[in-house]
């Protein structure tokens, strides 16, 4: 790091660069199966000899208990489905995503062991196989939580929007032919969003009025959100769009963390990006000072890209989401 050069009773300034380095049963072998019988016989009935007998056709519910059924099952699906709505962090998306493809599996396969009455059972039919496609599409949107492409339970349900549209028509059938309520999402699902903070906005600040800045620069394809944290606080975290710079000024003296995330479409309420989200922080804290003498005052000033380039001299490690600075 170049020495701050020295002015009398004015401003020095420095600037040091952090670059981010860059099978069916066996048959029955045998004699076979026959039916004899002499006409005009016993109630002129034939006998049967061989084979095996029909089995009874199962007795459908009445509608009173069929209802009961569907509500016991309904109430634990939605519950499930509530809970991954309110999930707060990665880890905890991605748990509760695995409890509601359970809970919906699980509900699926109670349903269809019914025999529901009569006059429901194709809208019965239609909404146990409109459960079996939200749960398979969860296992499909949980690997997506895992690869980082889906960041919050919003984005899972907007990737979920079409299927659980399908569940919901279905359930609308089942309780439209017999008042059977069938309703498991209790969650207003968005179209999709690409929402975006304008550069330089703070989404959290604390005292700003010192004499040193921070100047970042985001060459990357994605906005970005850089927080400073000093201590055990958050000092400030600014929004920065991508292929643009922002100077944050007055930064205070002290060592400072900076860590900074990437992704698409920002959440201002759950202060995330929905989508194609990731978590750095540069490993070299950064450390700000300023000193005084009878004549003069100098401080230092850093500059941080949120990009590879040549010559950069700090390298970035990847931040568990949980232990990132919210």
């Amino acid at each position: 790091m170049a020495a701050p050069r020295l002015i009398p009773c004015v401003l020095a300034l420095t600037t040091l660069t952090l670059g981010a380095c860059s099978a069916g049963p066996a048959s029955p072998t045998g004699g076979e199966s026959k039916v004899t019988g002499v006409a005009g016989g016993q109630d002129g009935a034939p006998s049967v000899s061989g084979g095996t007998p029909a089995a009874p056709s199962a007795t459908a519910l009445t509608p009173e208990a069929y209802k009961d059924e569907l509500g016991g099952e309904r109430k634990t699906m939605r519950a499930a489905l509530d809970a991954l709505a309110g999930a707060r962090g990665l880890k905890s998306l991605d748990q509760k995503l695995g409890r509601a493809r359970s809970a919906l599996s699980d509900g699926a396969d109670q349903l269809a062991g019914l025999t529901p009455p009569e006059s429901v059972r194709a809208q019965h039919d239609a909404y146990v196989a409109g459960l079996r496609a939200v749960a398979a599409a969860l296992a499909s949107t949980g690997d997506k939580v895992g690869g980082r492409d889906l960041c919050t339970s919003s984005a899972v349900f907007t990737d979920l929007d079409d299927t659980l549209d399908r569940l919901d028509e279905a359930g609308e059938a089942l309780e439209s032919a017999g008042d059977y309520k069938a309703d498991v999402v209790g969650v207003t699902v968005k179209k999709k969003q690409s929402r975006r903070l304008r550069n330089g906005s703070y989404v959290r600040r604390s005292t700003l009025n010192g004499r040193s800045s921070l100047e970042i620069d985001n060459g990357g394809d994605r906005d970005a959100v850089v927080t400073a944290v000093r201590g055990g606080s958050k000092a400030f975290s600014v929004y920065v769009r991508k292929n643009a710079r922002f100077k944050v000024r007055g930064v205070r003296d002290g060592t400072y963390r900076i860590y900074f995330t990437h992704g698409v479409d920002w959440d201002g309420k759950r202060k995330a990006f929905t989508r194609d989200c990731s978590f750095e922080r540069f490993q070299k804290s950064v450390k700000f000072r300023t000193t005084y003498t009878a004549t003069q005052v100098r401080w230092h000033d850093w500059r941080v890209t949120l990009h590879a380039i040549s010559g950069g001299n700090a390298r970035t490690s990847p931040v568990d989401p949980d232990d990132f600075p919210g």
